[in-house]
């Protein structure tokens, strides 16, 4: 069997050949159902059918490889992340999950070994809601848990998203054919880079993800009114930036007065953005994280009541939709408890840590038990092309990986 070390050298490899496949030169960029979506599933699937997988693509656009086990007909484990990624993202996030577990596949198959169960990997297809404003697209589907209603989101282009999978030379209609029945999985396992920098302060490669934080996506329009920015007076204006501009900053307020609780308005684009007109129509994004779902919630009402009160005010109108709501979902203490062995069989020190962003096994959560492992994020960096984990980190992720495999043939 290859050493993790040896193995780690060569998913640094092709964490570099993915990370060549981008919609823009010189940054990393792959969106859900694009040609280099295709691309990618075309790689990663040689890479499974190399390391002695049946691979193909799902009905959602997932690549999906399959080893077999010694008892063939029983629950599978699904070991997967994602492989799309966010706009100029890093090369670690979501592929190194994938690759790691590739890599624990194909050392079983060099030393001619199977476990007694038949194992999966996935790389999910959309995790990060780039596209359509919505996460968790391709694990959504193989949970069967996709609303009906996402085929209608558009993206930026106004495709919706069944055209788009049509375009793809997938069909809207046939997207649960990628469903998988609760009794078909026996647990759900995700390696993912840290992205914080709480290891790095730890000094320790790795860590045990207790729980998956809950999160809420907003959409608001601010409508006011669009005028000369010389000749309306301060006081009879309907300045809608001025009202998102309080909207901001009551996303900011609300937020840092809760504990565990985390807002971010990451998008605001202003109409009709000339710099002596004043502003007619707004629209931003408001995130809301925590690890409590009631405290999460909270500070969604709050943040919306302060918005609403801003335009009230102003004597503007303000909408706001709801682009997607997660509860927060906690790893088995089952899988902990395996994981918290398998590092200490690896020589790493256990440690125990919530995750403050979204992942695939959020969604999994809802089918099967689900166990995460984190590594090691340098100088906790992530959604940058900075982002980076070391081969070291690599592998003992991949050691620990393998143990997991042992621990739960007990």
């Amino acid at each position: 069997m290859n050493s993790p070390e040896v193995l780690a050298g060569e998913i640094m490899g092709r964490i570099d050949q993915l990370a060549a496949i981008s919609e823009t030169p010189g940054a990393l960029t792959r969106r859900y159902l694009t040609e280099e979506h295709r691309r990618a599933n075309q790689l990663v699937g040689e890479w499974m059918s190399g390391a002695g997988m049946n691979a193909a693509q799902d009905a959602a656009g997932n690549m999906v490889g399959r080893y077999g086990g010694a008892n063939d007909n029983s629950p599978a484990l699904i070991i997967g992340s994602h492989l799309d990624t966010v706009v100029n993202a890093g090369k670690f996030d979501g592929m190194l999950g994938v690759l790691c577990g590739i890599a624990c596949v194909q050392a079983l198959r060099d030393a001619g070994r199977r476990m007694a169960y038949p194992i999966k990997v996935i790389g999910f297809a959309d995790e990060e809601g780039v596209r359509f404003g919505t996460t968790y697209l391709g694990s959504r589907a193989v949970c069967g848990t996709l609303d009906p209603a996402t085929f209608d989101r558009t993206d930026a282009n106004g495709i919706t998203y069944r055209q788009a999978l049509l375009d793809f030379g997938l069909d809207a209609a046939r997207i649960g054919q990628a469903a998988h029945r609760a009794g078909e999985v026996r647990a759900f396992l995700e390696l993912h880079i840290e992205q914080g920098p709480v290891l790095e302060a730890l000094n320790r490669p790795a860590g045990a993800v207790t729980a998956i934080n809950g999160q809420t996506r907003l959409s608001v329009t601010v409508t006011g009114e669009a005028g000369h920015a010389g000749t309306v007076p301060m006081a009879l204006r309907k300045d809608a930036l001025a009202v998102a501009a309080e909207g901001v900053l009551a996303v900011e307020t609300v937020c840092a007065q809760a504990d565990d609780v985390v807002g971010t308005v990451g998008i605001l684009s202003t109409s009709p953005g000339a710099i002596n007109v004043i502003p007619g129509d707004v629209n931003f994004t408001v995130d809301i994280r925590a690890r409590e779902d009631a405290a999460r919630r909270d500070a969604v009402a709050a943040a919306i009541r302060a918005i609403r009160a801003a335009a009230e005010k102003r004597r503007c109108i303000v909408q706001v939709t709801v682009l997607h709501r997660a509860v927060s979902a906690p790893c088995s203490e089952s899988m902990i408890a395996i994981i918290e062995r398998a590092m200490a069989a690896a020589g790493v020190e256990p440690s125990r840590m919530p995750s403050g962003a979204g992942h695939d096994a959020a969604a999994m959560a809802e089918i099967c038990d689900v166990g995460m492992i984190f590594l090691r994020s340098d100088g906790g960096i992530s959604h940058n092309p900075a982002e980076r984990t070391s081969q070291e980190d690599i592998a003992a992720g991949v050691s620990i990986m393998l143990n997991v495999l042992d621990e739960m043939e007990g």
